[in-house]
């Protein structure tokens, strides 16, 4: 069995037609259905029907293929790791972010990087907090910014880079737009545009106004942070956003305050995985961002 068949097998399987298989592969389809008869024999089994000039996976070619494509994931993964020891400077990371850090922070990290190591490849990812704390247990991703960072989770390692404030986000035409702070408390009759249930920035709005001595009255919900900004500056309702999404000057039609009472906070920072060590690219970016943060740290 040889991984030229195993590719030539999944190619064939995903598009069920050896001629596009073949075009896409840029090799004659002789070839591949050569291949693809050999790796059948050594099986002992067929994996195609073939109907005319129609095929289609077998049960057990499709189970087949399942396996396979796990296996050559892997081997592929093996092969960028070995590379990457070989030349830490043109690896790829594959790093993971929620919206939350996505406009300011995720932005300024990659750019200071790539300054001083401009052959290193990325792959971003965004996603929820659960997603992103499973894809980076799970080996999808190598490491992921988080806000807030997990405590005692068995599975990962935690570096806090810093804190950030929580503050209110209202239309300019609420009753406390020209007020720099305010207490949580007196928007408790308001309207609230929160993320969803599921999202940690909806647990920490929800849990301020619980010690603000309310429950928020929650009209409207929102994935992004554009769409949460879009309704608040429509008049729907009020928000609690981190400080660090208000990089981009915020609308005209909104206006930030800080609240005074009680204190809503969040930790950022970023994690990896206990399973499994990093690989050298991963470790020189992991370890830039430490260093990082710790410089900007001592001038504030």
């Amino acid at each position: 069995m040889e991984l030229r068949q195993l590719r030539y097998f999944i190619e064939v399987a995903e598009r069920e037609h050896f001629t596009e298989a073949a075009e896409h592969l840029h090799v004659a389809q002789s070839a591949i259905s050569l291949q693809i008869s050999k790796l059948e024999a050594e099986l002992g089994i067929t994996l195609f029907e073939r109907t005319g000039r129609n095929i289609k996976l077998t049960p057990i070619g499709k189970t087949f293929l399942v396996h396979t494509k796990k296996a050559i994931k892997a081997i592929d993964y093996a092969k960028e790791k070995v590379d990457e020891y070989l030349d830490p400077e043109k690896g790829t990371i594959k790093i993971g972010y929620p919206t939350s850090l996505a406009n300011h922070l995720l932005p300024t990290v990659i750019s200071a990087f790539k300054a001083n190591h401009p052959n290193v490849s990325y792959h971003l990812r965004q996603g929820s907090y659960a997603l992103l704390l499973e894809s980076v247990k799970s080996g999808d991703i190598d490491l992921a910014f988080l806000g807030p960072v997990p405590s005692n989770d068995p599975d990962l390692y935690t570096d806090i880079l810093f804190s950030e404030g929580i503050s209110l986000l209202v239309p300019t035409n609420h009753p406390l737009s020209d007020k720099k702070s305010a207490s949580l408390s007196d928007l408790r009759t308001d309207d609230f545009v929160l993320f969803p249930k599921g999202y940690v920035l909806h647990d920490i709005a929800v849990e301020a106004c619980k010690k603000a001595g309310f429950k928020p009255n929650i009209t409207a919900e929102g994935e992004d942070m554009d769409a949460i900004k879009g309704l608040v500056s429509a008049g729907i309702g009020v928000s609690l956003l981190p400080d660090g999404t208000f990089y981009d000057r915020e609308s005209r039609l909104t206006t930030k305050i800080s609240i005074a009472s009680p204190e809503v906070k969040r930790t950022v920072g970023i994690i990896t995985p206990k399973n499994r060590e990093l690989a050298p690219t991963e470790k020189v970016f992991y370890e830039f961002v430490k260093q990082f943060f710790s410089r900007l740290d001592k001038f504030q």
